[in-house]
């Protein structure tokens, strides 16, 4: 049996006085706040970064002029040996501190055979939302041409007894440390450790296996963070296969799995701002298809520059309040070609930007993550932006990188 999550070989920084300047945040964070990727290039400067390697979503309008770029930077990086192989055939144990704790994950390769994007397809390795593959294109362009891969996709592993991840943490004094770095602007602090004894790999093996075979068809990992990166990965391995033949890098793609368990691992819902559709407009639509009769029933909030305004919605179980939100707002934006719409992690962000005129900001409530992996098998794929896994400057950050050719 192939394993779902597999070692592979990750790729560091060498002797990089300036590391700190090395990871940056996922692309898609802070897409309606360019001051805050304005002020990660002047921090990072001239110095070797992840940032170089990435197109942020705020610029993702360039990505035809950008996509040569990065391509080129990882040339260079690895012309200039600027990299070096840190981990030969094994994992990177990585604690994560923010303000939730510290959040403890695996760095490993994912076997794209076992993941599919298609709504229609049930694999064990699934996305938790509906995949927009009209964002697609620039992900896969990048990857096209690209000898490397850093990546911010984060698997959920369903595993409250603790057996994966936890374990090696224990044990993490015996480790050799390979990074130890503060983050930029906030981010918090992440370090690594190699996982490469043959024992370790043996007990994750074992530990993959007996979860593997105990799946019985269920949902084995789901895909929290980065998804439309993993589907670019996924697209560009069914154009090469047949070339390529079963073993070659492109089908596996690197990723970080973490517990659903974790108490640092926090369910923050995304919220949603509309610019160019009035608020009384919004109300009336969701106020049309919210029937009373239906329940249990959340709380949304629209915000505006002047009033808050809280509706009631169904929601619960294995019902979102998010589904019937995102209905209404999408067709409304089809009744509106003018209007637009963003999605938006953290509160004070939102409430930030509906004091802007002719802009709403709608407040979603959170999802339960300890009935998270049954919402998925009783009901599919959430809608898009259904939920986030902590704040924005939580997110993970490109640190390790991979060779795909």
């Amino acid at each position: 049996m192939e394993l779902a999550f597999q070692p592979t070989e990750l790729l560091l920084p060498k002797n990089n006085t300036e590391i700190d300047r090395w990871p940056c945040i996922a692309c898609d964070q802070y897409t309606s706040q360019p001051d805050y990727w304005e002020r990660a290039e002047r921090f990072v400067g001239e110095a070797p970064s992840t940032l170089r390697m990435i197109i942020p979503e705020c610029w993702l309008g360039e990505a035809e002029t950008r996509i040569p770029a990065v391509q080129q930077t990882m040339r260079d990086y690895l012309a200039a040996g600027i990299l070096e192989t840190a981990v030969r055939g094994g994992y990177v144990l990585t604690e994560r501190t923010t303000p939730s704790g510290k959040r403890l994950g695996l760095v490993g390769a994912v076997d794209l055979e076992q993941y599919d994007f298609d709504e229609a397809v049930h694999p064990a390795i699934q996305p938790t939302e509906l995949t927009v593959v009209e964002r697609l294109p620039p992900r896969v362009a990048v990857r096209r041409g690209a000898p490397l891969e850093t990546g911010h996709v984060m698997l959920l592993a369903n595993d409250p007894m603790r057996t994966l991840i936890e374990p090696l943490y224990a044990a993490r004094e015996r480790l050799a440390c390979v990074y130890d770095v503060e983050l930029m602007l906030s981010g918090g602090h992440l370090r690594g450790w190699a996982v490469t004894d043959a024992a370790d790999l043996q007990k994750i093996d074992a530990v993959m296996r007996a979860q593997q075979a105990a799946n019985g068809g269920a949902l084995l990992f789901a895909v929290g963070d980065g998804n439309h990166s993993l589907a670019a990965a996924k697209r560009c391995w069914e154009e090469k296969k047949a070339e390529l033949g079963p073993d070659h890098p492109l089908r596996h793609a690197m990723c970080e799995v973490v517990n659903l368990y974790d108490e640092a691992l926090r369910f923050e819902p995304i919220h949603r701002i509309v610019r160019g559709i009035a608020a009384p407009a919004l109300i009336e639509a969701l106020t049309d298809a919210l029937p009373e009769t239906v329940s249990p029933r959340q709380p949304i909030t629209l915000v505006t520059a002047k009033e808050n305004v809280t509706l009631s919605v169904p929601g619960g179980g294995d019902e979102l309040a998010v589904s019937t939100v995102q209905s209404v707002l999408d067709r409304l934006l089809e009744e509106n070609p003018g209007a637009s719409i963003d999605y938006i992690h953290g509160e004070e962000a939102v409430r930030a930007l509906s004091r802007e005129e002719g802009t709403v900001g709608l407040l979603l409530p959170p999802i339960d993550k300890n009935s998270f992996f049954d919402i998925l098998n009783a009901r599919g794929r959430m809608p898009r932006k259904t939920f986030s896994m902590g704040e924005a400057d939580e997110k993970r950050f490109y640190m390790e990188c991979r060779c795909l050719a």
